[in-house]
Parts: C-alpha cells; sequence; structure tokens
C-alpha cells in the first residue's frame, strides 16, 4: 500500500484549525482521519479547522464529543467527529457503533485514535499531534491510500507556493523534516 509522510508545525491554535481547514477544503472524496497527541495538543482545533473546509453551516458549534462521543455534522462531506477519550476498552467500541461508522461516506475525524490504529481502514490519514511548548505544535501526518497520498502533495505544495510568494504577513505553518519553534 502506498504511504507518505510530513510533519507540519504549526505556532499557534489558528494555525492548527487553518491546517484542518485547509485539509477539508482539499478533500475530493471521503476520508478516515486519525489524530493521536496529548490533551491540549489542538485535535479539536483541527476538527474545528475541517470542518470549516468542508462546508459545516456557521451556525453548528464543533466541539470534541467527550461525553456523547459521536457528534455529526452537514457540510460538502458529512463530517462524523468521534472522540474516544473515555472508552476503557476495544469491546466499547462496538457498542457505540464505531464499525458501522468507518463505512459511511463521510469525513470522519477520530479522536484518541491510538486506542484502534490496528482496527482503522486501510486507507486512512494519520494525524499524530505533538506539543513542542504553549502555542507551537508539530503535527506528523502519514497517509495511507492513494487518495491519502494525493491530498498529502497537494497540502504540502499549496503549504510551500504560499510561503514562496509570501501572500500574508501572518506566520504559516512551515513543513520540515526538523522545523522547532
Amino acid at each position: 500500500m502506498v504511504s507518505k509522510k510530513i510533519n507540519i508545525t504549526t505556532h499557534s491554535t489558528g494555525e492548527t484549525r487553518n491546517l484542518g481547514q485547509k485539509i477539508g477544503t482539499l478533500l475530493k472524496k471521503p476520508l478516515v482521519i486519525a489524530l493521536t497527541g496529548d490533551l491540549g495538543s489542538g485535535k479539536t482545533a483541527f476538527v474545528q479547522g475541517l470542518a470549516k473546509g468542508l462546508e459545516v453551516p456557521d451556525g453548528y458549534y464543533i466541539t470534541s464529543p467527550t461525553f456523547t462521543l459521536i457528534n455529526e455534522y452537514p457540510g460538502r462531506y458529512p463530517l462524523i467527529h468521534v472522540d474516544l477519550y473515555r472508552l476503557e476498552t476495544i469491546s466499547d467500541l462496538a457498542d457505540i457503533g464505531l464499525d458501522e461508522v468507518l463505512h459511511d461516506q463521510a469525513v470522519i475525524a477520530i479522536e484518541w485514535a491510538d486506542k484502534l490504529l490496528d482496527d482503522l481502514p486501510a486507507e486512512h490519514l494519520l494525524v499524530a499531534m505533538e506539543i513542542i511548548d504553549k502555542d507551537c505544535r508539530t503535527l506528523n501526518l502519514k497517509a495511507t491510500g492513494q487518495n491519502e497520498v494525493s491530498l498529502l502533495k497537494a497540502l504540502k505544495a499549496q503549504w510551500e507556493a504560499v510561503r514562496i510568494e509570501q501572500l500574508t504577513s501572518d506566520r504559516l505553518p512551515t513543513i520540515s523534516k526538523t522545523d522547532q519553534c
């Protein structure tokens, strides 16, 4: 199976949200996005941006479904937001209907996906978030599958083009193997 990895460093919650939005905008078909990282690493901010990129109407407030476990939002593709933080065992996944959700024609963003990495569909995008400091995050993106790899290539090309052209005065996320804040 084809795969690709890139690392992106963001310097604020807004940049993490913007990265999610860019991915949502670039999506051409449904996708499973597995999000991992410590509390406060930016998983929910990423999904908020993803929702914006998927054109979820502004009236929907995107929060982590820690207690409801699954939230669904309408958009260009439906967005299913899953939070596995409170689940204790793999059998709990079946109880919430996650197997059914994984086969929906939707964009599925799963927070705390490290609890089911071995059970993800073969084609998916893994976003592993690392806290560098109060504002800075490194997002390690690994795409598995042809469409997912194409998505990362498009994302990387757009970020690099924006950096080269310097279209904004705001600090932009950087893509590199070693960029640390």
